[in-house]
This record gives structure tokens, C-alpha cells and sequence, in this order.
């Protein structure tokens, strides 16, 4: 039987997102009201300024006073698109506390704030969803919580955010140096005028967050994940890459200790072999890459950002949230029972690819093998090239731990026939 009453629905922010949501709302209603069993209205929209035309929502919807629309009472659902930590945690929890459920796209807020998030939304009944808050409009969120919830994550992998992927597939593709190829994701709109965020890491170190929080079943801060940019990778690194039979890409990479009793949580630059699938995401599309004991190997493969793919996932958590509303229950909430250990960098084990430019004379790659051995650090290939004097030793190990890897860089440096490091990449997905 249909519900009359409608639930009501109020928006914080009307950005690119926000505006999207609102659109789909407006246009979908229908659609909606079927799918949910009542129809669902747009009780208000909280902007910064009120004075902009917004095509399709009415003037008296629009407020700048977020805190009372959160706190009406007869709101039941909260979508918060304004992003950052305040005053979205603040709205976030007196939405709670006023009786609404909360569906939010804000990576930066849940990746710090997490669990008190999901502690105040158990605390007052209420739901907390955000399936938009790591890969645009491909459903991972809810796979990892409902899907999988019955399987044993081992590993994620993925790329998760769309402009640092096109800036690294322009380079890869064309030969661009990084600078060329930023400038033309900020043309085409792809990078934004400050790009930090996104080529730095700090975006997919918070997704990388989220997921591993998730899969693990154990709380991850941002704090907890090791991040490094991108903006040091070089056409020479891809030349090297391509000489391996593999590409870069910049990969979030949350992974349970081969014993099961640790996790590790890390965003970087890292090559990655051209058979892997990972390899052919191509542009500013996303992809995450799953192991499990039961499923196995999954990709879930789609645009990562962007207002209406954003808005494609808000959606589906207002349905999901409507729906719970309707039946007076609630979806998943945090699971943190594993409480595993976070391991620190040092102790991820994976390949490397070294770059070193050293003398061109007798002895030297003896030299460098001893220091590697020394550290317990086994070579898997090696290739030189040089004349002048001078020469390139590339050299590829097998699996090592980072912290024994750092130490040997360390040694090398100090050799006198080692003249500098051009360069250190991780090999993954292999």
C-alpha cells in the first residue's frame, strides 16, 4: 500500500552536485515515489548565497540557515553535498539528533570523523549512507557492506580519483611531462585551479580510508594512511615502465597482513603490469579492484566524480534510507568489531623499481649488490646502460618490505660510485 505523506527530503549545498540531486528529484518523482512506496519532496535547499537563480527550485525552498532546516523536526532525510569537516560534521549530527537520517558525500569528514558519525546515528536510530563519497556513481559502498558481508576481503585496489588517472594516462599515451599534461586536465576542467588535493594524494588517501575501514571491519583514519603524490612522476618513469611490459597509475591500496592479524592502508604512485585491469582504465574514469576468499577477483569500473554520476549515488541512498523510513528499521551501520592493527608503511611488503645513476666503471654493480644483500633485499633483475663515465642501473627487486628497501636506498646513497637515485616506484598487482 502506497504512503500519502510525503518524506521530505532537505539538500545542504547546491553546487554541481547538489543542483544534480535536486534536478533528478524534480524530474524522477514519479520514478521515485514507485520505487519507494511514498513520495519523496524536497523540503528545502541550504546555500551560501541565496541570490543565485537555481533552474528548477522554487525561491522558498532556499535558505542560508542550514542549522534550522536540519533542526525542523519533520525532516527525514539529510543529504549533505557542501563538503569539508565544519560545519558539515555539526549539521550531520544535529540532523541526527532532530530525527533525520543523513546521506553525505563528504570523503574528508567520514574518512576523519567516521565513527563518531556512525556512533551518534546508531545513538538516535538513524541512518548514515554514502555510497557518493568514494567513487562517484559505481557502487562499491554498499557491495563491501551488504554484497560481501558474508565473504572475507583480503585486498583492495584501486584508482579512485579521475584526475590524477587522466593526467598519468595523458602521459603515458603521449609522452606529455606532468606539467603539460595537469595543464590540459585543468582546460578541460578535470583538475581543479588548485590541484593538491587530487595529484598530492590527499583525495584517494581519505577514500583509501573508507574502503579499508569497510572491507576490514576495523576503524581507519585518514592519519592511518600512508600517501604519497604523484606530481614527481616523469616521462622517464613511464619509459621504464613500458620496458617492464607495465603502466603507472597512482593506486589507493588497503590489504590485510598475509597472517591475517594487521591491515595496511596506502595511496601512491606504483607500476603496474599491462595485463593487470587496473592498466586499462583509461581518462578520468575510476575502478577498484577486489580479492576475496569466496567472490574471488572483482572490478567495479565506472566515472568517479562528476555531478551527475555523484548524483546517480546520492540517490540511490535516499531510496535506501526512504525505504528503511518506511519500514521503521535501519541499514547497516559502522562494523568495527575486528579492530585489527594498522600497520605502519615501513612494514608493507612489495617490488620495487629503482632507478640509480652511478659511475661507468668496473665494480659498481657488485658494489650495489652487496648493499642490497646486505639489507636482505633480493634482485630480481638488472639492466645498465651508460658511456662517457656515466652510466643508468635500473634495478627491479623481488618482494621486500619497505623499511628494509628505505635502508638500502640509505646505503646506496653513501656509495662514491653511486652519483644519485633517479628514481623509486613500487610494482604492484602482480
Amino acid at each position: 500500500m502506497m504512503r500519502t505523506r510525503p518524506l521530505k527530503v532537505a539538500l545542504l549545498g547546491c553546487g554541481v552536485v547538489g543542483s544534480e540531486v535536486a534536478r533528478i528529484m524534480t524530474t524522477h518523482a514519479d520514478d521515485l515515489t514507485a520505487r519507494i512506496g511514498a513520495p519523496v519532496e524536497l523540503a528545502g535547499v541550504a546555500v551560501r548565497r541565496p541570490d543565485r537563480v537555481r533552474e528548477g527550485i522554487a525561491p522558498e525552498l532556499v535558505t542560508t540557515d542550514a542549522t534550522a532546516l536540519v533542526k525542523r523536526g519533520d525532516i527525514d532525510v539529510v543529504v549533505e553535498v557542501i563538503g569539508g569537516i565544519e560545519p558539515a560534521r555539526t549539521l550531520i549530527t544535529t540532523a541526527f539528533e532532530h530525527g533525520a537520517s543523513v546521506v553525505s558525500a563528504n570523503k574528508a569528514l567520514l574518512a576523519q570523523d567516521g565513527a563518531a558519525l556512525h556512533a551518534a546515528a546508531e545513538e538516535h536510530g538513524r541512518d548514515l549512507y554514502y555510497e557518493a563519497a568514494v567513487a562517484g556513481a559505481i557502487p562499491l559502498i554498499r557491495p563491501l557492506r551488504e554484497s560481501l558481508a558474508g565473504d572475507k576481503i583480503n585486498r583492495v585496489m584501486g584508482i579512485v580519483n579521475g584526475t590524477t588517472n587522466f593526467i598519468l594516462d595523458k602521459m603515458d599515451s603521449t609522452g606529455a611531462g606532468y606539467q603539460e599534461a595537469l595543464d590540459e586536465a585543468t582546460a578541460l576542467g578535470y583538475a581543479e585551479a588548485d590541484p593538491t588535493a587530487d595529484v598530492e594524494g590527499f583525495d584517494a588517501a581519505a577514500k583509501a580510508a573508507i574502503l579499508a575501514a569497510i572491507a576490514f571491519h576495523t576503524r581507519v583514519r585518514l592519519d592511518d594512511v600512508h600517501r604519497e603524490g604523484m606530481t614527481e612522476v616523469t616521462a622517464a618513469d613511464f619509459a621504464s615502465a613500458k620496458e617492464m611490459g607495465c603502466t603507472i597509475k597512482l593506486l589507493a591500496i588497503c590489504e590485510r597482513a598475509e597472517d591475517g592479524g594487521s591491515v595496511t592502508a596506502r595511496v601512491h604512485p606504483a607500476m603496474i603490469p599491462l595485463s593487470h585491469p587496473l592498466a586499462s582504465v583509461r581518462g578520468a574514469y575510476n575502478a577498484v579492484f577486489v580479492e576475496s576468499d569466496a567472490a574471488g577477483q572483482l572490478m567495479f569500473y565506472g566515472p568517479g566524480a562528476g555531478g551527475s554520476p555523484t548524483a546517480s549515488a546520492v540517490l540511490g541512498d535516499i531510496v535506501a534510507v526512504c525505504r528503511n523510513r518506511i519500514g521503521g528499521a535501519t541499514g547497516p551501520g559502522e562494523s568495527a568489531y575486528a579492530a585489527l592493527p594498522v600497520s605502519p608503511m615501513g612494514d608493507v611488503v612489495t617490488r620495487y623499481h629503482i632507478s640509480l645513476d652511478v659511475a661507468d666503471k668496473p665494480g659498481v654493480l657488485a658494489q650495489v649488490a652487496t648493499v642490497f644483500a646486505e639489507h636482505g633485499v633480493s634482485i630480481d633483475t638488472v639492466r645498465q646502460s651508460g658511456k662517457d663515465g656515466e652510466a643508468s642501473l635500473v634495478v627491479v627487486t623481488h618482494r621486500a618490505s619497505d623499511a628494509a628497501l628505505t635502508g638500502t636506498v640509505e646505503a646506496l646513497r653513501k656509495l662514491d660510485t653511486v652519483r644519485g637515485v633517479a628514481s623509486i616506484m613500487r610494482v604492484e598487482g602482480e
